[in-house]
């Protein structure tokens, strides 16, 4: 019998690649339809029916729509224009798929397939769906490589590149909440579900594990369940470089984004929760103590020694509250009077732990971004005119960058602070903290703008020049990117060089790459909302607020120094992201859930959960495991302030405050009771504004229409507060009397 003989690049295949290679020299044509310079053929085999893309002479995809046991049969069914409707029935039930085209810069093609079982069935393995082909319709024929895969339970997406033939780029999204129904009958998770190895890609349908006695967990009879819905967004030409692959990747993920039904986000009284934090704060024995007649705070509750980067945490975010109340917070005083005995005046630097940490802790160990993250606290407050801050920031910050060039601006995880040791070089995939080079970046040109002393300026730019070549291994932790990407989209602003906005959008590549871009269903989830939320790790299996409203925080100065010239999807999955930051991070506090929906024990010396506290919990998961195992967070304390201050905006002598899920880019009165505000999301996107009494006022007759003058309709009114869902791009015209 003859052999095949692989290239090198492709070193072994499945049977399924042998029997689609097989496939495509027989099968029957069942369907054709053109998407743009691309042509679309439906072809059934023998065991599956295919979607085949092609690009005249310059190869294309197998797409498989369905994996069939026994003989079947396509009827088409009528449909829109643009659309292709097939059934096929076969002895395993019904397959519904439905095909959709369109783009207006960008081609795409979504392919939904429902599925109803004729019988109750146990689902043993399905392969993947998504195969390379060369001009020939070759699989083993076709060369290119993954840029990004599918991590954990974030996003389904896969990006990759031919190298040969010249098909393009492509971005292949697996829309996962549409399988929900599926991943809870059957007990799965899509941890991991999109990927592969070339040219075996695409989504693996989560199937129970095999064994000598498998789940017995099936799909019920007559119910119809979806098994894909699978998007796929084409470019022609492969990009140059790292840069302008972020760009198209987050470009393409935009035309995906704009295709999946979305979540409605709701109205959350940050406020609210903003003071009840303070007075836990203030009140509760299990948030702070004492050492050296000053006042510290507890990372968990009533637990953990105190730290520089959780003191620093609060008292920013204290601040911020202080500044939009109008009046300092006392709690601010008080907890910044204790910031000097970290200080480690041998070393000329914040040391992690105060002088009388106990002997359980390394004094001297510190994680990479550790180091860095107060000094960007403090250097917000110097530039807010803080002296008090400004002097330990401009004392602290020489060691940051004899450290940074010790490392070369590559940092490990962890190291001795007396002498530069590594303690632990990397993280179990082998990376060190690959993004501290952003956040270094950002408190360089924290310093620049405090003094006009060029070498920080200069530290900045190699820092950021040091991570090129990173591509999407650049996330390490979710807040540090986005602090890198504001970082590169400052030096953008001040050097006026494009390769710092294009080198964001790689920053922007990888943060995005971990969001969950999906909102789950599975186990204890149905309590909680995950849906745009970011993993905090590169590989954890949760999302964490401290990373969420940093995050937060990062990306309204990002957008601050943006202008025109952002890449439209860019500023698009920004303003989106925050605007469920808003939503999903109230489920965060331990009185949003129910009790069984929280974890009975905490991880050790973390302490305890205490739902009576307004501080949140550091850990939801996407595949429902219970909440808080990690522990309460006390340091993530400063998520209500911050979510607080951007979305809540006085409006001088008004009756209410507004309220906004996305940044106010700016606002100007026009008369008594007529303010304009402009909004810079997504333009084919919605924002919500409210109208929030203030206490002992009432609420005013109100108008609000666009700058074109078309009246927006309330959503919901009611004495205390008026709902609306506005172009969430574009001039706004509130009118109140």
């Amino acid at each position: 019998m003859a052999t095949l003989a692989l290239d090198p690049d492709i070193p072994a295949v499945s049977l399924y690649v042998l029997a689609l290679r097989q496939a495509l020299k027989a099968g029957r044509t069942v369907a054709r339809f053109e998407l743009g310079e691309l042509s679309v053929e439906i072809r059934a085999a023998a065991d599956s029916v295919w979607a085949l893309i092609r690009r005249e002479g310059k190869g294309g995809l197998a797409l498989r729509a369905a994996f069939l046991a026994g003989e079947f049969h396509i009827a088409k069914r009528k449909s829109p224009k643009k659309t292709l409707h097939l059934s096929i029935e076969s002895a395993l039930g019904e397959h519904v798929v439905v095909f959709r085209t369109g783009g207006d810069a960008l081609d795409h093609l979504r392919m939904t397939v429902r599925f109803t079982p004729a019988a109750p069935m146990l689902v043993p393995f399905m392969p993947r769906d998504l195969y390379p082909l060369d001009a020939k319709d070759d699989p083993t024929g076709a060369h290119g490589h993954v840029e990004a895969a599918q991590r954990g339970l974030n996003g389904g997406l896969l990006y990759f590149q031919f190298d040969e033939p010249a098909f393009g780029n492509i971005l292949y999204f697996q829309n996962l909440t549409a399988m929900n129904d599926y991943y809870r009958a059957t007990k799965t998770t899509p941890d991991g579900a999109v990927g592969g190895e070339w040219p075996e890609l695409g989504y693996l349908l989560p199937t129970p594990p095999q064994s000598g006695t498998p789940p017995t967990d099936s799909l019920a009879a007559g119910v119809e369940v979806t098994l894909s819905d699978a998007i796929l967004v084409f470019r022609p030409d492969a990009p140059p470089h790292e840069r302008e692959s972020a760009r198209q990747f987050l470009q393409m993920l935009g035309v995906a984004y704009r295709l999946i039904e979305l979540p409605k986000p709701e109205y959350r009284d940050w406020i609210d929760r903003a003071e009840r934090t303070l007075r836990d704060l203030d009140q509760a024995p299990e948030a702070t103590i004492r050492h050296y007649g000053h006042r510290y705070i507890h990372p968990y509750t009533a637990a953990e020694y105190p730290d520089i980067m959780v003191q620093m945490s609060v008292v920013a975010a204290i601040h911020d509250w202080g500044k939009w109340r109008g009046e300092p917070h006392p709690l601010e005083a008080e907890f910044k009077a204790g910031l000097g005995k970290f200080y480690d005046n041998r070393l000329k630097t914040l040391r992690r732990y105060l002088p009388n940490v106990g002997d359980d802790k390394d004094a001297d160990a510190v994680d990479s971004w550790y180091l860095y993250h107060p000094l960007l606290n403090l250097g917000k407050l110097a530039l807010d005119g803080d002296e008090q801050a400004r002097t330990l920031f401009l004392k602290s910050i020489g060691y940051g960058i004899r450290a940074a060039q010790h490392f070369d601006y590559k940092w490990p995880v962890q190291y001795k602070v007396t002498d530069f040791s590594v303690i632990t070089k990397s993280a179990d995939d082998g990376r060190g903290q690959t993004d501290v080079a952003g956040v270094y970046a950002w408190v360089m040109l924290q310093a620049f703008d405090l003094t006009g002393e060029k070498s920080y300026l200069d530290e900045a730019r190699a820092a950021i020049d040091a991570a090129v070549g990173l591509r999407f291994n650049i996330n390490y932790q979710a807040n540090l990117t986005a602090w890198g990407a504001a970082a590169c989209m400052r030096l953008w602003r001040i050097t006026d060089e494009d390769v710092y906005l294009e080198q964001s959008y790689v920053y922007l590549g990888s943060f995005f790459h971990n969001c969950e871009i999906w909102e789950s269903k599975l186990e204890l989830a149905v309590n909680y909302r995950n849906f745009l939320g970011v993993t905090c790790l590169q590989d954890a299996p949760y999302m964490a607020i401290y990373e969420c409203f940093d995050s937060y925080a990062a990306f309204e100065r990002y957008l601050d120094n943006s202008g025109p010239d952002l890449e439209p999807a860019a500023r698009m999955l920004i303003a989106e992201y925050c605007k469920y930051a808003l939503d999903r991070a109230i489920y965060y506090y331990p009185d949003m859930l129910p009790p069984e929906a929280i974890a009975e024990e905490q991880r050790e010396n973390n302490g305890h959960v205490d739902r009576k506290l307004s501080f949140p919990l550091e850990d939801l998961y996407p595949d429902g495991q219970p909440a808080g195992q990690v522990g309460q967070e006390i340091y993530g304390a400063g998520a209500a302030f911050v979510f607080a201050t951007r979305a809540f905006h006085h409006v001088e002598k008004a009756p209410f405050l507004l309220y906004c899920d996305h940044f106010v880019r700016s606002s100007e009165r026009i008369g008594g009771g007529t303010l304009s505000i402009m909004l810079d999301g997504g333009e084919t996107c919605t924002a919500g504004v409210s109208l929030v009494r203030l206490k002992r006022r009432k609420l005013p007759k109100i108008g609000l229409m666009t700058a074109g003058g078309e009246v927006l309709r309330p959503q919901r009114t009611s004495a205390d507060r008026i709902d609306y869902q506005v172009p969430a791009n574009g001039r706004l015209v509130l009118t109140w009397n």
